[in-house]
C-alpha cells in the first residue's frame, strides 16, 4: 500500500538529520529515505540551475526507491527547486522554508523578523517574499551566515569562536529590533543555544526542521499517506561520499544509532 512507503528526505549534506530527527519523532510509525549530497556540499554558493539540477537527480532516485512524498530538508534547495521538484513529481513535495516563515509570522509581535541563512537562501530572496505574501506590513532582515556550517561540522557548537561569530552576525539584525529569527540552515537549529544566548529571551527563534515536520504530518493525514500497518520504521541512509564521517554526524543527532550497514554511498549523475 502507498501508506506504509517510505518518506524521502534529502539535503545538500548532513544538516537534513535536524528534519529528519523531527520527523522522527513526530511521526514514529513512518519509514525514512534519507540521501544526503556530501559529495556536493554546500549549496549555499552554488547557482540556481546547478542547484535544481542536483536536486532533480535526487528526487529521481528517492522516487525509484517508491517514495510516498519527499521533503526538501535544504533551506537553499527549497528555495531553489521547491516548484519545479512539485511539477514535475508524482508525489507530494515540500520544502522548510514555507513552514518556517509561516511560524516566524505568527510569533512576531512587533512584524520585525531576522533571517539567517547560507548566502544562496539570503539572494533568493524567498523568506522575504513568502513572508510578505503573509503579511506585506512584515519587515525582513536578512544575513548570510557562512561560517556557521562548518563551525557545526567541526563539532563547535559550543565553542567561544562560534559565540564570536554569532555576535558578529547577528548584532546587525538585533540592531533592527528584530523579535523573531528563522534558523533558515538545517545546521543552524544545533546552534540554538548559543544563538539564543546572544539574541537574548526578547527574541523567538524559529526551527524551521520543527515546522517542517509539523507541516508534513498534516500533510499526511490530509493526503490519507499516514503509515497504516504496525511494522517498526526501517529507515535507510544514502550518501555521496563520506559515509563513515557521515555516521558519526548522525549518531549525535538522531533518536536512533546507526549500524555501518544503514549507510550507503551512492553517487549521482
Amino acid at each position: 500500500m502507498t501508506n506504509n512507503l517510505p518518506i524521502g528526505v534529502f539535503d545538500s549534506g548532513v544538516g537534513g538529520l535536524t528534519v529528519a530527527k523531527e520527523i522522527m519523532l513526530r511521526l514514529p510509525k513512518e519509514s525514512l529515505l534519507y540521501f544526503g549530497d556530501t559529495a556536493r556540499v554546500p549549496y549555499g554558493n552554488k547557482s540556481e540551475e546547478t542547484v535544481i539540477t542536483y536536486s532533480r537527480q535526487i528526487a529521481r532516485f528517492l522516487c525509484s526507491h517508491e517514495v510516498k512524498a519527499i521533503v526538501i530538508a535544504c533551506n537553499t534547495a527549497s528555495a531553489f527547486a521547491l516548484d519545479t521538484l512539485a511539477a514535475e513529481f508524482p508525489v507530494p513535495v515540500i520544502g522548510v522554508v514555507k513552514p518556517g516563515a509561516k511560524a516566524a509570522a505568527a510569533k512576531t509581535a512587533k512584524g520585525r523578523i531576522g533571517v539567517i541563512a547560507t548566502s544562496g537562501t539570503i539572494k533568493s530572496g524567498l523568506y522575504e517574499r513568502y513572508l510578505a505574501s503573509i503579511n506585506p506590513e512584515l519587515k525582513v532582515f536578512g544575513k548570510a551566515c557562512p561560517l556557521f556550517v562548518p563551525l557545526v561540522e567541526e563539532g563547535l557548537t559550543s565553542d567561544s569562536v562560534t559565540k564570536m561569530m554569532a555576535e558578529r552576525y547577528l548584532t546587525p539584525l538585533l540592531s533592527e529590533g528584530i523579535d523573531a529569527l528563522v534558523l533558515g540552515c538545517t545546521h543552524y537549529p544545533l546552534l540554538t543555544d548559543v544563538i539564543g544566548e546572544v539574541c537574548g529571551p526578547g527574541v523567538a527563534l524559529v526551527n524551521p526542521a520543527y515546522e517542517t515536520a509539523k507541516e508534513l504530518s498534516e500533510l499526511l493525514s490530509e493526503k490519507n499517506l499516514l503509515k497504516t500497518d504496525d511494522t517498526p520504521a526501517a529507515h535507510r541512509f544514502f550518501v555521496s561520499d563520506g559515509e563513515e564521517q557521515f555516521r558519526r554526524f548522525a549518531d549525535t543527532i538522531l533518536p536512533c544509532e546507526l549500524e555501518e550497514a544503514d549507510v550507503n554511498r551512492m553517487v549521482l549523475s
